[in-house]
């Protein structure tokens, strides 16, 4: 959830870091901080609030090499100046920045304080500078190795010892660290976005690794304190992907990224295969024979990645012929969950780092089950451990709301629905039409983004409001509780995602008229039941919003505002319905004078249960 940076080389390693920082803002932090090392004497600067308070407490002169910098969201301690990031020890010999949480810290900060060691901060990740500075005699690596063997918990932890200023140290234990290899320098970080202005050739360390640093060299060593070799490997992303370019914010940048962003999900590759109507997904590490075993599938996710995750079950059970469920990961993780031979299972998660995902993942594939996962980061934790699984290629999202890997999820789910349908149910001439009208989309959405006008003009007129509910049925379903969910990240206000035909066994009694209910009426299977659903909300002087497909006259009777949407197959329609939610999302909140890109108490990699 934090962010983390590491340097050392020939470079002063202050304005390194903080870019670094920086670039790492879209984390989602309280509080952020900077330690360097001058002749062999620390100095460590740390502020509440954003980077530029910290900038502002920094004297123009800093400089220091090696460094380590940290923003904070905070999980153990008040959000303010002592509890950010870096931690010192109680002899300042050493300095850590901390992600994750380490659920034994109170025994063990109990035990320090026995033996005479004094706390300046109420953090958990304290504990781990002290524990490391009581076991430090003469040799830091030792010292690392001896106080992570008693640490219970979720780590990524870069160390810094004022008296060896030619090394640091990373450690990981379920939260990502990656190594950065530059020319005569090294970088370690939690995302390889801070370090791409700086290089391109990165190793991924994985869960209880150590990785001991020098400018011109590296060594990863194993619990058992084998060293592990490592394999460099190319970031592919470009420095202009990662920034705002002519934009006010990254969640607009990216809404209207998503004409391009899938068409790369259903193009990478030669995904699509239009004379067969079907099409061909690399990396499932599955046979076609396998596809006729499998019996169930289950999808699991979190957040957004979740109703990405319930559409792709729609999809697949509707297409393939599967029973198919979507689960919370969260729930999943803490069930005895029923795990069988022929089941399947799909892990979506944007970062690949989702901590209860990637938890849940690992508990099905110790029960002998197969998870395949649905990523966007290349060599992310789950990306590396899955069983196999499909990259969304939606490139670097910043913004902490989720927009354009919701919809190449969704698209790739599709991809896998016509692919396993095909072998299963569906004849060639349907998964055609499924594939030709995919590759209309990004066109129609590109049409919805010429007329985001509208959707503003929506925003202003709907801002006072303080709550809303957002009904869909079927496939829509999902979308509305999408739609609920990114106007609540961004805007902070009240809204919640239903069933509509869930909307008279309780939720009915939320209606009046000061709260609008915003439907999403498609044609297809359920729109006249969708269409009774807001006859009844209109009964009870309800306003209503509708997202729609349809030139009905009665869906225009009962909306008091209405926004159409190209034609398209119902399946399909969440890639066109969603557009008009997250914008109407963003506006709100801009209206609002929110900060959209990074929203109170959220944070876009969750790497803590």
């Amino acid at each position: 959830m934090c962010g983390i940076i590491g340097y050392i080389g020939n470079r002063n390693a202050a304005p390194i870091l903080l870019e670094g920082l920086k670039r790492l803002e879209y984390r989602g932090y309280d509080s952020s901080g900077i330690g360097l090392i001058k002749r062999k004497r620390l100095a460590v600067y740390k502020k509440e609030g954003k980077i530029a308070a910290l900038e502002r407490t920094l004297p123009k002169d800093i400089s220091g090499k090696p460094g380590i910098a940290h923003t904070r969201w905070a999980t153990h301690g008040q959000v303010n100046d002592i509890n950010a990031h870096p931690h010192a020890s109680f002899d300042n010999r050493v300095a850590v920045v901390h992600n994750g949480i380490i659920d034994n810290y109170a025994p063990i900060k109990h035990k320090l304080k026995q033996d005479g060691i004094s706390f300046r901060s109420e953090t958990d990740s304290e504990v781990i500078a002290n524990l490391i500075a009581r076991h430090y005699q003469d040799d830091p690596e030792v010292a690392v190795q001896n106080a992570l063997r008693q640490l219970e918990g979720t780590y990524g932890l870069i160390v810094l010892f004022t008296d060896n200023p030619d090394l640091l140290i990373g450690a990981r234990n379920g939260s990502p660290l990656i190594v950065g290899v530059g020319e005569k320098e090294m970088l370690l970080a939690s995302d390889v976005s801070a370090m791409l202005a700086h290089t391109k050739q990165v190793f991924y360390i994985e869960d209880r690794e150590t990785v001991v640093l020098q400018k011109d060299s590296y060594k990863t060593v194993n619990t058992e304190n084998s060293v592990v070799d490592k394999t460099i490997e190319k970031i592919e992303w470009e420095l202009d992907e990662i920034e705002k370019g002519d934009y006010h914010h990254f969640m607009l940048k990216e809404i209207c990224e998503q004409p391009e962003t899938i068409q790369r999900a259903y193009g990478g590759g030669g995904r699509l295969l239009p004379d067969f109507g079907t099409s061909k997904l690399g990396g499932l590490n599955l046979g076609k024979q396998d596809f006729f075993e499998i019996d169930s599938v289950i999808t699991m996710g979190m957040g957004t990645a979740y109703y990405a995750a319930m559409i792709g079950s729609y999809l697949l059970e509707h297409m393939a012929r599967l029973p198919c469920k979507a689960e919370r990961a969260s729930e999943l993780r803490y069930r005895n969950a029923i795990v069988k031979k022929n089941m399947l299972f799909f892990a979506v998660s944007q970062s690949g780092e989702t901590l209860d995902t990637l938890s849940a993942m690992r508990e099905i594939q110790h029960r002998g089950g197969r998870v395949l996962g649905i990523c966007n980061v290349v060599g992310s934790t789950i990306a590396r451990e899955s069983d196999g699984g499909v990259y969304i290629h939606a490139g670097p999202e910043i913004a902490v709301a989720s927009t354009k890997a919701f919809t190449s999820q969704v698209t790739v789910f599709l991809l896998l629905a016509i692919m396993i349908g095909r072998m299963r149910d569906i004849p060639a001439s349907l998964g055609k039409r499924y594939i030709n009208e995919l590759t209309t989309i990004p066109g129609k959405i590109a049409f919805i983004l010429e007329r985001k006008a509208e959707i503003e003009q929506l925003a202003e007129k709907y801002s006072k409001a303080r709550s809303f509910l957002f009904l869909g049925r079927g496939v829509s379903y999902p979308v509305a509780m999408e739609g609920a969910l990114k106007l609540k990240e961004v805007s902070y206000i009240h809204a919640e995602g239903f069933s509509a035909g869930d909307i008279k066994h309780g939720p009915i009694a939320l209606v009046n008229e000061e709260t609008p209910s915003l439907f999403i009426a498609v044609e297809g299977e359920t729109f006249d039941k969708t269409l009774g659903n807001m006859e009844e909300i209109k009964a009870r002087n309800g306003r209503i919003i509708t997202i729609t497909n349809s030139d009905n006259e009665r869906i225009r009777e009962l909306s008091d505002d209405i926004f159409v949407v190209p034609e398209t197959n119902e399946l399909l329609s969440p890639l066109l319905t969603v557009v008009p939610l997250q914008l109407f999302a963003y506006f709100i909140a801009s209206i609002l004078g929110k900060d959209v890109d990074q929203p109170r108490n959220l944070a876009k990699t969750v790497t803590v249960e």
